[in-house]
């Protein structure tokens, strides 16, 4: 008995330790090393354009205007694609926390902003970060994509490299956000209308799933990475 009580209490110590070393983790990569790091990945990857379409992950929209993640990731979008670094755009995310797409409402955003809507395509299936990149890299093989990237902020980029590189996925790569080339840019708010973005019946995912679900969500338990290339 007291021998299961020690594995037990060191368990807990481990998961304590494991918590601990993942936050420290994210305040690293969210910090100027993280970004530091991006770039170089950038620089790396993006010798390798054209990409035959950059992922852009959503971002829950409150009903009135955009945050600055949201922001940020579609202008990163805009640039890729002016750039000719990209030559079209897959934005994904379900109606997950907020009754809006969030891929609706980022491509109306990239409209509005002088993207042509030929080039955009939208996943409204994924609910957690894992799954923008899985859904829309399926959407990507049937539209007859062969060479993909994740084009979002350096955290999240680096999380879903954690995430994808052991499945060998070799079609996606990524572009994390370079925030220097950002800042260089006018970033004017356009306006649109989200009416047609909104779900019906729709109720929040903290509704429908547990916190550990969610996380196991997020983690890709829910996907089938056997069918990714």
């Amino acid at each position: 008995m007291k021998k299961n009580r020690s594995l037990q209490l060191n368990l807990s110590v481990k998961k304590a330790f494991y918590k601990v070393i993942s936050v420290s983790i994210i305040f690293m990569m969210s910090g100027c090393w993280g970004q530091k790091r991006a770039k170089k990945v950038y620089a790396d990857n993006v010798k390798n354009a054209p990409f035959d379409a950059i992922i852009v992950p959503g971002i829950p929209y409150n009903g009135e205007k955009w945050d600055e993640v949201m922001m940020i990731r579609v202008y990163w979008a805009k640039y890729l694609y002016d750039q000719e670094i990209t030559k079209h755009i897959i934005f994904s995310g379900s109606a997950v926390y907020t009754k809006y797409y969030e891929a609706e409402i980022m491509k109306k955003y990239a409209i509005a902003l002088g993207i042509p809507e030929k080039v955009i395509f939208t996943d409204t299936l994924a609910e957690h970060s894992t799954e923008n990149v899985y859904y829309s890299l399926l959407q990507a093989y049937d539209l007859g994509f062969e060479k993909m990237a994740l084009a979002t902020d350096p955290y999240q980029s680096y999380f879903m490299r954690r995430v994808f590189k052991p499945r060998k996925v070799k079609s996606l790569t990524h572009l994390p956000i370079n925030y220097d080339i950002l800042e260089a840019m006018a970033k004017p708010e356009p306006e649109i209308d989200p009416t047609s973005a909104i779900k019906e019946n729709f109720i929040p995912l903290t509704e429908r799933e547990s916190t550990t679900a969610r996380w196991r969500g997020t983690m890709g338990k829910n996907v089938d990475f056997s069918r990714l290339k």
